[in-house]
């Protein structure tokens, strides 16, 4: 079967820039490659027409050759140095992905390090309101794994140094093929490192880091609140031979108020006002949560479950400045519990009340009678 043109593979003229046939190739090599791709042999055979055509139209020689004498400039080895006769696709195709995609398809370098880093670390602290309102600092105290002490972190034994690893040479990767491709994975015997330890720290056994019970303190920041997590960087476990530490994270429990219910920046507070305080109007004192006093004033008429609004009284901010406010909501208490001449008052009242001493319930009875009418 005869092979397509090249420049037809990727959907370029022949007048395309180096940049106009790479972006090219880049569309076909996402969509049509084997990984994204399972078990589909039509898109693995497009990916391999369009790498073969990308990897004779990006060399200026190749391509030139190409141009000159189409598929022939790469029969029996044809074409001199631009020739297939002794080119590992596996090999260019790799490099490829790397300058590509990096390390989404099996390439691209990194730090040999980076996965080496300590594990990240979770406390669980539980404050009050209060605390939670001023903020505090408090000594922790929990396991952990520190750098060691008599390698320094290196994990190799004073005095000795570290080599580079024999099966990688130090890079701390390996490829293999696994026919058409080739995998780039990390390296069995160094673990990525590309160093390989002869004499180990007895202290560690190469480690570079040993177990510790750590103490520290941290300071809570006005206006936490309940599950706030917060994080504090590099306070984690340390890193295998050298490796950065991982973070330390603080997650919040706020305790329940016996008094207050906070939503964000507000509280909210509940206070019991007897049916004479409501119906007459009244001042009363209650506390806020600086610990504190305030007062307010009851007008007379004031109905079950009025709320009144204290500016300020609330909880801080915890980033940038400002404070909520306090919401208390008043409740009258029918009374209980009646001696004599309380019940002989009340029933006093009832026969003298009237209509305009308490509308809503005329109110109520109005929309009654008209139901039992319809």
């Amino acid at each position: 079967m005869a092979k397509r043109d090249y420049y037809d593979i990727l959907g370029v003229n022949k007048s395309a820039t180096p940049d106009q046939i790479k972006s090219a190739y880049r569309k076909l090599a996402l969509k049509h490659h084997p990984d994204k791709n399972k078990g589909d042999k039509a898109a693995e055979e497009k990916f391999k027409e369009a790498s073969e055509a990308y990897h004779v139209l990006s060399s200026t020689e190749r391509k030139q050759s190409y141009d000159n004498f189409g598929h022939a400039a790469f029969e029996n080895g044809g074409g001199g140095r631009g020739g297939f006769g002794n080119f590992d696709f596996s090999s260019s195709f790799s490099d490829i992905f790397e300058d590509f995609f990096g390390e989404g398809f099996g390439g691209g370098r990194r730090s040999k390090r980076s996965n080496n880093r300590g594990s990240d670390l979770r406390y669980d602290l539980s404050i009050t309101l209060e605390e939670a309102y001023t903020g505090k600092k408090q000594d922790i105290k929990f396991s952990t794994s520190e750098k060691c002490d008599t390698c320094k972190g290196s994990g190799s034994k004073p005095g000795h140094d570290v080599g580079s690893c024999s099966m990688c040479g130090g890079n701390g990767q390996v490829r293999s093929s696994q026919g058409f491709f080739t995998v780039q994975q990390t390296c069995p015997q160094c673990s990525g490192f590309g160093e390989e330890i002869t004499n180990p720290c007895t202290n560690c056994g190469g480690q570079g880091k040993q177990h510790a019970s750590k103490r520290l303190s941290v300071s809570i920041p006005k206006g936490v609140d309940d599950g706030t997590r917060i994080r504090l960087s590099g306070k984690g476990e340390a890193g295998s031979r050298g490796a950065g530490n991982g973070d330390l994270y603080l997650f919040i429990n706020v305790y329940s108020h016996d008094l207050f219910k906070r939503s964000d920046e507000n509280l909210f507070f509940e206070c019991p006002i007897s049916i004479a305080d409501a119906a007459l109007g009244t001042s009363i004192e209650i506390p806020t949560i600086d610990g504190g006093k305030a007062k307010i004033k009851i007008p007379p008429g004031t109905q079950s479950g009025k709320q009144f609004r204290l500016k300020g009284k609330g909880m801080p901010h915890m980033r940038g400045s400002g404070i909520g406010n306090l919401y208390v909501q008043v409740n009258t208490e029918v009374p209980v519990s009646l001696n004599r001449e309380q019940k002989e008052l009340l029933e006093k009242f009832r026969e003298i009340e009237n209509e305009k001493s308490n509308p809503s319930i005329k109110k109520f009875f109005q929309k009654a009678k008209s139901f039992w009418k319809n």
